[in-house]
């Protein structure tokens, strides 16, 4: 069994509103030096295999068909051995 952590971050050519909204925020509160503000998600799940190259073919699936738009978004992932 392995414990997958996925980050789902916008491409860099995409604009994110959601950084730009927090970051006009930040400025609001007096912090000027904040730029260049992406939101992303993490995602932890577990995949219930032994066989890690079963896992990481699964966890791409998962990323690639649900959980990250492929139009906007990369995704990366890494696997951890829960023995």
């Amino acid at each position: 069994m392995f414990k997958a952590k996925v980050i789902i971050k916008r491409r860099p050519s995409i604009l994110d509103p959601q950084g730009v909204a927090v970051e006009k925020g930040a400025f609001h509160l007096g912090l000027t030096n904040i730029k260049d503000t992406r939101i992303g998600k993490f995602i932890e799940f577990t995949v219930d295999t032994s066989d890690k190259i079963a896992a990481e073919k699964e966890v791409t699936e998962y990323c690639s068909k649900l959980l990250a738009n492929p139009i906007m978004e990369d995704f990366e992932f890494t696997l951890e051995s829960m023995k």
